[in-house]
């Protein structure tokens, strides 16, 4: 069976694997767009235990302020790479979090990776931080965060 490039252009997106990968795993299942994703995504949490050992000494501090000037949030997102630190998707993912502090209060990382996402409830916070582990290839965690309210 032949593989389009919009077959792995589609799977590219959704799993952040490897072009050769994809294609491979494409013709290895004969073209089904869902059996190679599953196989991808669980080849990417593999890879995600791996790194999770990994020193992440680079990062960005985001800060996130509702429209009321009542509400403030400060996320500190770390990496292995200042490389990752400048990328898109990084830099978006600290803004999701700091949307995420500002909206529910909550206690600590592990409660914060817990949540449900506000912009999208099918996804878990953790699920934003491994799609963007999955697609960089580096370690990524979330460091600190702070949520400020005034004149409660």
């Amino acid at each position: 069976m032949k593989i389009t490039s919009d077959q792995i252009r589609k799977v590219r997106e959704s799993t952040g694997a490897p072009m050769l990968r994809v294609k491979k795993v494409l013709e290895e299942v004969k073209g089904d767009i869902k059996k190679a994703e599953k196989i991808l995504i669980k080849e990417g949490f593999e890879k995600i235990e791996k790194r999770a050992e990994r020193v992440t000494s680079q990062g960005i501090v985001e800060t996130y302020t509702h429209h009321s000037g009542k509400i403030a949030s400060v996320v500190e997102l770390l990496c292995e790479t200042d490389f990752v630190a400048r990328n898109e998707l990084f830099k978006e993912l600290a803004h999701n979090l700091a949307l995420q502090v500002a909206s529910i209060e909550v206690k600590s990382i592990k409660d914060l990776e817990k949540q449900e996402f506000i912009k999208d409830p099918t996804k878990k916070v953790v699920d934003l931080v491994n799609e963007v582990i999955r697609k960089t290839g580096e370690n990524i965690r979330i460091g600190r965060f702070y949520r400020i309210e005034i004149g409660r």
